[in-house]
């Protein structure tokens, strides 16, 4: 008992001499240079008790406060957040690389480490001799072009594997975890040539789960990150649980894509995001979903392939995958960026390893930038003053990022994703399980390191009359 007690006295006198240091440390950082303004922090925890349960939402209330550039004290981690356009283009255009750095989590940390990994890969020559292999691979335009016909037979599939498991109109489908497989066999094509993941065996709905549960979990606030003193501890078990989960996914996978891994992970998971949610707002827009449905059957024949030739004559089907994105960035805060050194930006100090939070969530919704900013509206990218594209240009809507350190995957999605959705509305009429109405879905999101729908999407494949499935 009095050795409990004796223990307990210690963590504490521990606890109250880290805290006394740390407030220390971000008054001086305070004195030193003028730091962004943001809400009132408390000693120890900072202002982690103001992130809620939608961090996004969270920091997008507090930037109407403390303004588009602000500082957070996250325990004794700085943080700073960047919620306009005009601020991330300062950002990207004259700063980049000092804030090219990449804020490591708890989670991320363990047996399959980082720098392997062109996502986590801290700025340098090893992650520009990653990025190199990655553009000249993959994603340059002539071997996209090569690859056509393995994204048309994974498209394919998909479709086949929607309308058996639909049973001709008759049954639901999780929608997100054909999107799932889809992308997963699409990168296990490009990479090794073959499927990987079956949807008919056990193996591919255990690697949905696996991989879903990392994304989760390596999103989710951990008080291990905040206060360096718990880190040994891991109090949520959040690395552990993280690690167990990418252990069983590339188990399932094989041993063959170890050295690889982060394409499975980053490509599977956005890629579904993003489809799901565009699947969502149309079906909770019956008016939108016809209207595409109607493009696209008046362009491609009955019995004939959507294929990425079709793509430029099919500017509403476009629009809805940028719409999708303005609302839904699969990355609300890209991956976080760190400031590898100290600098200053619009006047203000960012001391060395700041966490950098781009809220590309809250640049999509800005109603400074957009007219009815909550409402999905594909038509707005239609407009004559509405040239924006998400290639990082434009820096209102960018859902990948822009700078050394955006999504290098963007020539590949551009072509993946109004495909893949094109195909099954073009292959399917589509209707809510179980007499739901539009009006009573549940669009909440979930919050992980993609933003992934809090309820997964069911509905019904209703295969259209004047088309006819083709599996090449």
């Amino acid at each position: 008992m009095e050795s409990e007690i004796i223990g307990l006295v210690v963590a504490l006198l521990l606890w109250v001499a880290w805290a006394m240091i740390t407030e220390r440390r971000q008054r001086r950082l305070e004195e030193l240079g003028r730091l962004p303004p943001g809400p009132r922090w408390w000693p120890v925890v900072g202002n982690i008790f103001q992130l809620g349960w939608s961090p996004h939402e969270s920091f997008a209330k507090l930037a109407h406060k403390h303004g588009p550039i602000m500082t957070l004290w996250l325990g004794s981690m700085s943080t700073v957040v960047i919620s306009s356009n005009e601020v991330a283009r300062d950002m990207f255009k004259n700063h980049d690389v000092v804030l090219a750095g990449r804020k490591i989590y708890e989670a991320m940390k363990g047996d399959y480490g980082n720098e392997g990994s062109l996502i986590t890969a801290q700025y340098g020559p090893h992650w520009r001799m990653l990025r190199r292999l990655c553009t000249s691979e993959f994603f340059v335009t002539s071997r996209l072009d090569a690859t056509g016909g393995i994204r048309s037979r994974c498209i394919d599939r998909m479709v086949q594997f929607i309308e058996d498991a639909g049973g001709s109109g008759t049954g639901a489908v999780d929608v997100g975890r054909f999107f799932f497989l889809m992308a997963f066999n699409l990168i296990g094509n490009l990479m090794f040539s073959k499927d990987l993941l079956d949807i008919k065996s056990e193996r591919g709905a255990k690697f949905f789960y696996h991989a879903g549960k990392v994304m989760e979990l390596a999103g989710k606030p951990n008080v291990a990150d905040f206060l360096p003193i718990l880190r040994w501890l891991d109090p949520q078990r959040i690395r552990r649980k993280t690690q167990f989960h990418v252990k069983r996914a590339f188990e399932i996978a094989g041993g063959f894509i170890k050295e690889r891994r982060e394409m499975f992970t980053a490509g599977t998971d956005t890629t579904t995001s993003t489809l799901e949610w565009a699947m969502a707002e149309l079906l909770h827009n019956p008016k939108t979903q016809h209207k595409v449905q109607a493009e696209l059957r008046s362009v491609i024949g009955p019995n004939q392939k959507l294929g990425e030739k079709d793509i430029e004559n099919l500017p509403y089907l476009k629009a809805v995958i940028k719409e999708t994105l303005r609302l839904h960035p699969p990355l609300p805060f890209l991956v976080p960026h760190m400031a590898m050194n100290s600098c200053n930006m619009l006047g203000y100090y960012i001391p060395k390893e700041t966490q950098i939070l781009v809220n590309v969530w809250a640049i999509g919704r800005d109603p400074a930038t957009w007219k009815d900013p909550l409402v999905f509206k594909p038509e707005r990218f239609l407009e004559s003053n509405m040239e924006v594209d998400y290639r990082g240009h434009h820096f209102e809507f960018i859902p990948f990022g822009s700078g050394r350190r955006m999504c290098p995957a963007i020539p590949l999605a551009s072509r993946v994703l109004p495909v893949a959705l094109g195909s099954l509305l073009h292959s399917f009429d589509w209707v809510l399980a179980d007499g739901l109405k539009p009006e009573d879905m549940d669009m909440s999101e979930r919050m992980g390191i993609t933003l992934r729908k809090a309820v997964p999407l069911k509905a019904i494949p209703i295969p259209y009359k004047g088309h006819q499935t083709q599996v090449s």
